[in-house]
């Protein structure tokens, strides 16, 4: 009877399918974004504990996916500086004990959960610490320089660790079991995995199927730009071409050596190279870049706000590091203590805005579940760089003016024609086809249809002929936009006033066809206080108040 229940037993779990055997990343990833934890600059004590009590902010802000850095013990043999680096790794099972234990990362893992985010570790697979025990138990599994040496990663700088060498097939096997350890035991969500190019890609493609055969939805990122990983069961890659190592378009804009175009040559170039289903990340920052490259603040200077929105609604998934949305402006020091300085600050709002429409705005998913971009052409295409995305009844329209000089122009064709919400000042916006506007240097907006955040459902919600729109950031400092529509050519007069009536400055006093206007109002000679504008077209007048906060 026993030898019977067992032979029906196996032949229901041959025919009976794993409950989650259907399942893979795409049914929690498609309209996530990604946050790269540091977990040592973090906080005060750079703990796991401490870090927790930022969970609540993390998910109000809009995270989706929270990476963090290695959180392995360091090797003390050849550390550079007091602490060493993340990526020189002792022990792959272990927990650096400056972090806490593994209890506690694994319940800060279930608290994560517990908030609807997911967690991905960063998986350092190509090299070791000087010191991890593999160098004891098994020497061979190093390459070796002529003297029988262990040897840094060739090519590289990284003298504080030694290469691996995946020709031999037991280290292959130590590696994927090691990962399956956090799988199972602590239940993350996947890797982002280091140096990946290092390592050979038959490897990848060998533990990528061991692990999503014991967890389907597991997500698997490769640090690479290179087509092939999308083909090893990599699920996103880097998009290193807009911007990476301090190089990319991204800077050459800023350096006034690419243009807009080269922005849309590239968003051909990734649709023609990577597949509708592979996500590709875009960043200004990440450990790599602030540390050795700079803040996005010295690598774009004005234009580090622009793109930061740009990044963030371009054609997947977006990155934000440690302390952007806190406008980290100093270069983390990388082998030692540097704690981030946690502060109010514009960028906080902005991704806030923008995250939260990625998860509302099905235009905006990642992979094959969100709306490919489509360029919305301009009268200065070198200028400005506009596209609409759309998705079913989702729509999102981005204009970007990636010049250091305000501009006017003519938007053309008609992809972006519709009833829109502005997506940072929630107003309502109607674009005819041959519509002008005016941006300020750097300026950007992005509307957006069918979120669900705020309605806009006929007409009748459209606003006046003339209109005045809240000013954008307020508070703010030293700088603000503020924009206004003009429904038919009229003399437009908009000036600025302090709060006993006095007029401290004339932003427009002139003639403006139709069209909607945007202009920067910098306070800089002026004391904190409340402020107010005033717009006077025809028999149209309005004002708003303004707070500057020094």
């Amino acid at each position: 009877m026993k030898i019977i229940k067992f032979i029906l037993l196996s032949l229901l779990l041959i025919i009976i399918p794993n409950s989650v055997s259907g399942q893979t990343h795409h049914d929690w990833s498609y309209n996530l974004s990604i946050y790269e934890l540091n977990v040592r600059q973090y906080t005060n004590s750079g703990t796991f504990a401490e870090f927790e009590t930022h969970l609540d902010r993390l998910k109000e802000l809009g995270v989706g996916i929270l990476w963090f850095m290695p959180i392995h013990p360091i090797g003390t043999q050849n550390r550079i500086g007091n602490l060493g680096s993340y990526y020189s790794v002792k022990d792959y099972y272990g927990i650096n004990s400056e972090f806490g234990t593994l209890d506690n990362f694994k319940a800060l893992v279930d608290s994560i959960h517990a908030k609807g985010m997911y967690v991905l570790m960063d998986w350092v697979g190509n090299h070791t610490s000087w010191d991890n025990s593999l160098t004891i138990t098994h020497p061979e599994w190093y390459v070796k320089d002529g003297n029988g040496n262990f040897t840094p990663p060739p090519g590289t700088n990284w003298t504080d660790v030694i290469q691996l060498d995946y020709s031999e097939q037991e280290l292959r096997d130590y590696m994927i079991e090691a990962m399956k350890f956090w799988i199972t035991e602590v239940d993350v969500d996947g890797f982002r995995c280091d140096a990946v190019s290092f390592i050979p890609l038959d490897f990848w493609e060998e533990a990528i199927a061991e692990l999503k055969n014991i967890k389907p939805e597991i997500f698997m990122l490769a640090e690479d730009d290179g087509t092939e990983y999308q083909t090893a069961g990599f699920d996103m890659s880097y998009g290193w071409g807009l911007y990476g190592f301090g190089e990319g378009i991204l800077v050459n804009i800023a350096n006034e050596i690419n243009n807009a175009n080269f922005i849309n040559g590239y968003s051909t170039l990734e649709n023609t190279n990577y597949s509708s289903s592979h996500y590709r990340m875009y960043f200004t920052s990440n450990h790599d870049e602030n540390s050795w490259y700079g803040t996005v603040f010295e690598l774009f200077g004005d234009a580090a706000e622009v793109f930061a929105v740009l990044t963030s609604t371009f054609r997947s998934m977006p990155l934000i590091y440690s302390g952007q949305e806190a406008g980290l402006d100093h270069r983390l020091l990388f082998f030692d203590k540097d704690e981030i300085t946690w502060q109010p600050h514009p960028f906080a709002e902005i991704y806030k805005s923008l995250l939260h429409l990625k998860k509302e705005n099905k235009a905006l998913w990642n992979g094959n579940e969100g709306g490919q971009l489509q360029r919305v052409l301009t009268t200065n295409n070198p200028a400005i760089f506009a596209f609409v995305r759309e998705k079913e009844n989702y729509k999102v329209f981005g204009i970007f003016n990636l010049t250091d000089s305000v501009r006017t122009f003519t938007l053309q064709g008609n992809l972006y024609t519709g009833n829109y919400r502005n997506v940072f000042t929630n107003d309502s916006i109607l674009f005819n086809e041959n519509a002008e506007v005016t941006l300020p240097a750097w300026g950007y907006r992005v509307y957006e249809i069918g979120s669900g955040i705020t309605g806009i459902e006929d007409e009748t919600s459209l606003p006046e002929e003339f209109i005045l729109y809240q000013n954008y950031p307020n508070p703010f400092n030293p700088g603000t936009s503020i924009r206004y529509a003009v429904g038919s050519r009229k003399f437009v007069s908009l000036k600025v006033y302090d709060i006993l009536g006095n007029e401290v400055a004339a932003l427009v006093n002139e003639e403006k066809p139709e069209g909607d206007y945007e202009v920067t109002f910098n306070a800089s000679a002026l004391a904190s206080g409340v402020y107010f504008y005033n717009l006077i077209a025809a028999n149209y007048t309005a004002s708003k108040k303004m707070m500057l906060l020094k």
